[in-house]
Order: C-alpha cells, then structure tokens, then sequence
C-alpha cells in the first residue's frame, strides 16, 4: 500500500499499482487504487464478483447441490443451485 504495509495474500490487478491483499484469518480486504488513477476500479469489480460466484458454487457443493454460472451481456453473472443434485 502507499501509505503504509499489509500483510496477508496479494492479487495483482491489470494495470493496478498496488495488489489488493486479503488477510485470509479476518477476512479484510485492502488496496489502494488513489481514485482510479492507479488502478481501474472495475477490475477491483471483477474479482470481487468472481470471487463471490466461487464462493456460492462452493457452498452449494458443500451442502450437496449442483451450481452452474451464465455469463449475461451486460457483464454480470447469474448462479443457478439446483438443490439435491451432487456436481
């Protein structure tokens, strides 16, 4: 980070300055992207949004569910969970 240090796991971005670090024990996410000028918000979008449908599919497998993603045009990701059907 610019204005100080992290610990914890890195991702780098396209185009990004800074990595977005993950301390895996608490949860928290942190990056620093100055306002857009040192790193494009929406790639910070995409992997939170991938993140978030990795995590849905994981938790429907868990409990024992098929889960299937659809990319749609507008960018977005819609996740089906057909309950009782094992993957």
């Amino acid at each position: 980070m610019f204005s100080g240090e992290v610990e914890g796991l890195g991702v780098e971005l396209p185009g990004w300055r800074y990595p977005v670090v993950y301390n895996l024990a608490s949860g928290e996410c942190r990056y620093d992207h100055f306002n857009g000028r040192w790193g494009d918000p929406q790639e910070l979008d995409r992997l939170l949004q991938r993140y978030a449908v990795e995590k849905a599919k994981l938790e429907a497998r868990n409990r024992g569910h098929l889960a299937t993603e659809q990319l749609l045009a507008d960018g977005s990701i819609k996740v089906t969970v057909s309950m009782g059907g094992a993957a």
